[in-house]
């Protein structure tokens, strides 16, 4: 159990890892390349073709009628509402931006995760997400102020990471009950579908000339879907077999320290625009106390478990 502990913690590490370089890498794709409705198509179609293509080496197992409803809410919630609003609000806002808003996840997971299944949070857990959530507030508030900032792109990002709140909640009795991969196949599945049944999608998805690209455009596309779609959420299926969805969307608050030193890494190798600021030793502090919110966390579900 311990051993299988700590994969689950470092799944969700790497979870966060390969978002925070995509939040750059997707910035640069967008409008210029794709717009937001195609590469969300493009993101979740292909990842749809991984997922299945993994489904076939592993034992069938029938999706009981009951739990169609829990299938489709986590398809929206955890795949359709969730890409809309985050491409939509990363294409009008920042990507420093972006990592620090979905820093927010952990305080609506223990919220809702308090209402909806009863998971009432310990005193240490309580202290971890408070901790967490200053240094995530406090490194918002001095993080770096890029032009092209939008108070729309924000809200949207909000309501992206709330999205993604509600799907790790509702996703943890499927993944108990089904083999993950089972799981994340059908939930990607209806989720292609609600994402097709948006009406630009396939509209602007016509209208997209690919034979224009620059190759290092189709390598960013292709690591956001084998990188940050197809790997992530099996990391993250993986983490949440083992641990709560408090103590999953926790690693969360890395998002906003990889995203400033991937944005640093990147402007310097020339992958990225500089959307960087200087690194100044408060800002060090605030993420400290980011990871001692995260260890706080594991630490009781490690205790309770």
């Amino acid at each position: 159990m311990k051993q299988d502990n700590l994969k689950a913690h470092v799944a969700l590490f790497l979870v966060n890892v390969l978002y925070g370089a995509g939040h750059l890498l997707a910035k640069g794709v967008m409008p210029q390349f794709l717009s937001p409705p195609v590469f969300i198509f493009l993101r979740v179609s292909g990842a749809v073709l991984f997922f299945w293509v993994l489904s076939l080496f592993i034992k069938k197992i029938k999706i009981a009628r009951a739990d169609l409803p829990r299938f489709l809410a986590c398809g929206l919630f955890g795949v359709a509402l969730n890409q809309m609003f985050f491409f939509h609000g990363l294409n009008l806002s920042s990507s420093i931006n972006s990592g620090i808003i979905m820093s927010m996840n952990p305080i609506m997971v223990a919220v809702l995760s308090f209402f909806l299944v009863k998971e009432k949070p310990s005193y240490l857990r309580s202290i971890g997400v408070l901790i967490g959530a200053i240094g995530a507030i406090l490194l918002t508030l001095k993080g770096s102020v890029q032009a092209g900032e939008s108070t729309l792109g924000d809200i949207f990002l909000f309501i992206n990471a709330i999205s993604y709140a509600f799907y790790l909640v509702l996703v943890k009795p499927l993944m108990l009950k089904y083999a993950p991969i089972t799981v994340i196949t059908w939930v990607f599945t209806f989720g292609l579908l609600f994402i097709c049944l948006y009406p630009p999608t396939i509209q602007e998805l016509v209208q997209t000339s690919f034979s224009g690209f620059p190759n290092a455009i189709y390598i960013k596309i292709a690591y956001i879907i084998v990188g940050v779609t197809f790997l992530t959420y099996l990391l993250t299926i993986y983490g949440l077999k083992f641990l709560s969805a408090t103590v999953s969307s926790s690693y969360i608050y890395f998002q906003p320290v990889l995203v400033i030193l991937f944005a640093f890494l990147f402007s310097y190798i020339g992958w990225s625009e500089d959307y960087t600021d200087t690194i100044t030793l408060q800002k060090l502090g605030y993420m400290l106390l980011i990871f001692v919110g995260v260890y706080l966390t594991s630490r009781t579900s490690k205790k309770r478990q």
